[in-house]
């Protein structure tokens, strides 16, 4: 344990205590925003439908605009494009709260809903870049990249439990718009405080751009390796698992006539998914990423069986505790994997778009699962969570994993094509 703290203390040094808390702070409304636009809706219009259309709307936008601000903070520097996202956000989410207290009609509001998912200011994915970056220029190798991953894997794991529960406080104490009011509040506050920080340069132009090799076209784009294309396909079926855990256990609790414990269910889910997460410092380095990738993939299967046999809610909080020990360092590897396959040029981006896989594969899940849930129980939206454990681990089987580039001059990262094992080539996994 020693050893992981030290570790994590390195992390910490690498952009300072602030960094991880105004980064926490200002990636905290996403998370609140996806079920406190739902709970807003369906209270101001009394439509379920509509509500689902709304919330159906910002998840579009996200998983649709997340690659794109994370390719231009790729070329643009993180600095004016999380400026421009985050006041951007700001006043969507406070218009869409503005829209449904007024009881406006059901496209606008799905409109300002798609605005609202579209502007997201990608703070998570930009985070992971902007201290990938400052590990390497500080060449802190790789277990000091792979406890930065780590810790902000565990960070968007807590950031996930937390939003849906102040959500779920606002909505039983006060309103939902008042959960959606700090929403926006946060996003103008702590993500112009990201923003600003001193470590906003140390990812973006210049600071890990690779030489053009001779006769290479100045608007060409670095290659992104194939295997990455597979990274992300797993990502969407872990995004997947959590649409259909997340129907179950809705699904079950209410036929069990509890339903205020979903939440609760899946907290703590998340919970011990973040525990998880920390630990990965642990695991020694001879264990390589592809072999996480397999295991943690084969763990998914055998955690997630039980979830078909559940019956009793004490039975489903062991269950989906025990299932959250697998779910953090799955998706925390292919960060790691990412990180080291992507050209440095177009990480932001590859992080952007692993995030955006999640979001896109969970909306479709629920949907998918929660109708399945209603026609045939609980069990048939927790098959679709195995189901897709079992194509993850088929995908991880099948992918071939690769090496890092060689480093161009002063950054620390490699440039495409360059290296002894270039990343558009893929090497067979260890």
């Amino acid at each position: 344990m020693t050893a992981a703290t030290t570790t994590y203390r390195r992390v910490l040094a690498l952009g300072g205590p602030l960094l991880p808390v105004v980064s926490f702070l200002g990636r905290l409304p996403t998370a609140m925003c996806q079920l406190g636009s739902v709970l807003l809706v369906a209270e101001t219009s009394g439509s379920l439908t509509t509500a689902g259309l709304v919330g159906g709307a910002l998840a579009a936008g996200q998983t649709v605009a997340g690659p794109l601000t994370g390719r231009l903070a790729d070329r643009h520097g993180q600095r004016p494009v999380v400026l421009v996202t985050c006041w951007l956000n700001a006043l969507a989410v406070a218009a869409l709260v503005t829209a449904a207290l007024a009881r406006t009609a059901t496209l606008p509001l799905a409109l300002i809903g798609l605005l609202a998912g579209a502007s997201v200011p990608q703070i998570g994915p930009l985070a992971r870049t902007r201290l990938v970056a400052l590990a390497h220029r500080a060449a802190a190798g790789d277990r000091v990249v792979g406890a930065a991953l780590s810790l902000e894997g565990t960070l968007d794991e807590t950031s996930f439990v937390l939003g849906p529960a102040l959500v779920g406080l606002a909505a039983s104490f006060a309103h939902p718009a008042v959960a959606l009011a700090l929403a926006a509040l946060l996003l103008a506050v702590c993500g112009t405080a990201f923003a600003l920080h001193p470590t906003a340069v140390a990812a973006g132009p210049g600071a890990a751009r690779a030489p053009r090799a001779p006769g290479t076209p100045r608007t060409a784009r670095a290659r992104m390796p194939r295997a990455v294309h597979a990274m992300r396909l797993s990502t969407a079926l872990q995004g997947a698992m959590f649409g259909a855990c997340q129907a179950g256990i809705t699904a079950l609790t209410e036929r069990l006539h509890q339903p205020a414990q979903a939440g609760l269910v899946y907290a703590a889910m998340g919970v011990m998914s973040a525990a998880a997460g920390l630990s990965l410092a642990l695991v020694p380095a001879r264990i390589g990423l592809p072999a996480r990738w397999r295991a943690a993939a084969a763990a998914l299967i055998v955690l997630s069986v039980p979830l078909l046999f559940v019956r009793s809610l004490g039975a489903l909080y062991l269950v989906v505790v025990v299932l959250g020990v697998a779910f953090a360092p799955h998706l925390i590897t292919l960060f790691g994997l990412t990180e080291r396959l992507v050209p440095a040029t177009r990480l932001a981006e590859s992080m952007a778009f692993l995030t955006s896989a999640v979001v896109g594969g969970q909306a479709v899940a629920l949907a998918v699962s929660g109708r399945l849930a209603d026609t045939h129980g609980p069990a048939a939206a927790f098959a679709v969570a195995v189901g897709a454990a079992v194509l993850i681990l088929a995908v991880a089987l099948t992918t071939r994993g690769g090496t890092r580039p060689a480093a161009p001059a002063g950054t620390g990262r490699d440039a495409p094509g360059t290296g002894r094992d270039a990343a558009a080539n893929p090497a067979p996994a260890p």
